[in-house]
């Protein structure tokens, strides 16, 4: 069953379909319609705002085009399920790339703050002057080892709820990836020498070398997170199999 659905407050300066548009993709990233969530009917879309099934058609063909909902024909419009799968290089969530190799995972806050993004982090995540940021850093076990220390920035004015979440015992990737849609991903990978936290917290020498991966979601233009996962040089491989194409 759907839960009763309620619009946000009119603007005087919004389009309806901005305004319509807009409710529903809150709702989306804030979690409150999750993967899977079966969203309103077009009918009570219209009796809602009071507007024509041109204007409710629009939205929903543009979300999506967007890559947020999916439509099946007689059964409804779907919020739409992470799709990693469109990212030219997969990164799968480290707890179950841990689990899936049969080992034991484990996982620990090290910092968090909420913050008036710095310059640094307006230049990492591309927000705006004094945009709330969130920004953590974790430890990532395997078999009692460090696999990976996890340096993320989230864009609280893209994913408010992200303050509402325990951090201390959910990774922040693991709950992302099952509670916000994106649109756009980027990957970057490179190599760096271990400074003196990084070497401690990853148990190596200082000036080790270390496997860097960086990558930025966004979300229809809009920035969502920022991560820079640093991994002991012996522990990681990246490994692809492809085929050539015309």
């Amino acid at each position: 069953m759907t839960a009763k659905f309620k619009p946000g407050a009119k603007g005087t300066t919004k389009a309806l379909y901005q305004r319509i548009r807009g409710d529903i993709e809150a709702r989306i990233t804030s979690g409150d319609w999750p993967p899977g969530y079966r969203m309103p009917f077009e009918h009570e879309l219209m009796q809602t705002y009071s507007c024509s099934r041109m204007t409710v058609n629009k939205v929903i063909s543009a979300l999506a085009a967007a890559g947020l909902v999916v439509r099946r024909r007689r059964a409804g419009s779907f919020v739409s399920r992470p799709r990693v799968h469109t990212a030219i290089l997969q990164i799968p969530d480290l707890k179950g790339e841990v689990e899936q190799r049969g080992e034991r995972y484990a996982y620990r806050l090290i910092d968090l703050c909420k913050r008036v993004a710095s310059m640094r982090d307006r230049s990492r995540l591309g927000v705006g002057v004094r945009a709330p940021v969130l920004a953590m850093r974790c430890l990532h076990e395997a078999e009692g080892q460090p696999f990976a220390i996890e340096d993320r920035l989230i864009n609280l004015q893209a994913v408010p709820d992200a303050l509402q979440e325990d951090f201390s015992t959910t990774p922040p990737n693991t709950w992302l990836v099952g509670h916000v849609p994106w649109t756009e991903a980027e990957h970057r990978i490179t190599a760096c020498n271990a400074d003196t936290r990084t070497a401690e917290e990853l148990k190596i020498e200082k000036g080790a070398a270390c496997l860097v991966i960086e990558r930025q979601t966004w979300r229809n233009g809009e920035p969502i997170t920022s991560v820079r996962l640093t991994h002991p040089g012996h522990l990681y491989d990246l490994i692809a199999r492809f085929t050539p194409t015309g």
